[in-house]
């Protein structure tokens, strides 16, 4: 009967590792599909805020800036960062009216795009944080998914002018 309770406690610590290894590869799988779904929501508010600027730079500015954004928006995935920091420079460069809809549109998009940014970077962070610990790492929870990539571009929140009123 003594004999017994080592049988109990191996299969208690078996299962408690089990246990821990089930969790920590559901929480690499979770952080990897939640960067995943972070980066397509970036994406998505990145095409918004390039498309916004091409709305007002063919209403009311010049071909640079509607040129950064076209190029924003046709940008290959390896040239996307280069050319959404450009448009921030040239949307930084413009004299935007809060008051008006086009640059309204363009100051409401900057501000989402910052925040799924910065949204983006500490998900990102997090999923690579996971995926680097050295069990995880020994047993390859991660393989089925590319690594994390963090995608750099300037702060795009745009200032408002002090003497023009916000809406």
């Amino acid at each position: 009967m003594p004999h017994m309770w080592w049988v109990v406690a191996a299969s208690l610590v078996v299962g408690l590792v089990a246990a821990y290894l089930i969790w920590t590869a559901g929480r690499v799988e979770r952080l990897q599909g939640r960067a995943e779904l972070a980066a397509r929501a970036l994406d998505a508010h990145l095409l918004r805020r390039a498309a916004a600027a091409a709305v007002l730079a063919e209403r009311h500015f010049g071909v640079e800036l509607y040129a950064a954004a076209r190029i924003a928006l046709d940008a290959p995935p390896d040239e996307r960062e280069a050319a959404e920091n450009d448009l921030t420079r040239q949307l930084r460069g413009v004299q935007l009216d809060p008051t008006d809809p086009d640059c309204a549109a363009v100051i409401a998009a900057s501000r989402r795009l910052a925040l799924s940014r910065q949204v983006h970077t500490d998900l990102v962070r997090d999923a690579r944080s996971a995926r680097s610990r050295p069990l995880v790492r020994l047993l390859r929870m991660g393989r089925g998914h590319e690594w994390p990539r963090y995608f750099d571009i300037d702060d795009p929140t745009l200032t408002v002018p002090a003497d023009v009123p916000a809406s």
